[in-house]
């Protein structure tokens, strides 16, 4: 019997430029369902979650490919909602696309938080680094980054959702080669994405979907 995974994106859904990735990651079956924070609201809904003075930016993508900058508390109470109802639907496991840090969800079904999983997974992986590199979609999120318990890092922003990026890519990873590893903390970031990024830094980058889908194959399998 099929598994189903419910997955929930702060933009809108489906996302067609993350999911493919990740079935491609997993081993394990399952029936994907998505659900978005923005989904259903045209462009003006859209722009009044805009970030307010003070409040933390998170960026996404919305159905047609655009990017959008979101404020962070108005989009946790819009998770909050989503999960709590996905969470009664009867799911094998629920996955969040978004590496941003929100308020704890208190929720029955397993849950993978892609914040925690990456953060966590770098904490092992990078045992002994002087210094991480985070790549960001927005330049403005370096000053809020929540940082990496242990490990000092370096931050420089290239956003995964402008048409040919690949010069705002590698210029980020030239800015990040002094670092001992590179961290694409965003969903967004694709595999080609990070082989820029690579070739530019000549260190190991590691990408958060490749994370979390394998998190998602170790839940399941």
């Amino acid at each position: 019997m099929s598994q189903h995974v419910g997955f929930v994106t702060i933009g809108q859904s489906p996302r067609s430029d993350v999911m493919p990735d990740i079935l491609a990651e997993t081993r394990t079956p399952f029936e994907v369902i998505e659900r978005g924070a923005l989904d259903g609201l045209d462009d003006a809904a859209v722009a009044d979650l805009a970030p307010h003075a003070g409040e933390e930016r998170l960026v996404s993508r919305l159905r047609d490919g655009r990017e959008v900058l979101l404020g962070k508390p108005a989009i946790d109470r819009r998770l909050h909602a989503i999960l709590a109802e996905l969470d009664t639907g009867g799911f094998d496991l629920l996955v969040l696309l978004c590496t941003g840090e929100f308020t704890r969800f208190d929720l029955s079904t397993p849950f993978i938080e892609p914040q925690h999983t990456v953060d966590h997974f770098v904490q092992g992986i990078a045992y002994g680094a002087k210094r991480i590199g985070i790549l960001l979609p927005n330049a403005a999120q370096i000053d809020e980054f929540h940082g990496i318990p242990g490990i000092e890092t370096k931050a420089a922003a290239a956003s995964p959702y402008v048409a040919r990026n690949e010069a705002t890519l590698r210029r980020a990873g030239i800015a990040l080669a002094d670092t001992d590893i590179i961290v694409m903390h965003c969903i967004g970031y694709s595999e080609a994405m990070r082989q820029v990024v690579r070739q530019a830094a000549h260190r190991p980058v590691l990408l958060s979907r490749r994370l979390v889908a394998h998190a998602i194959d170790l839940v399941l399998s």
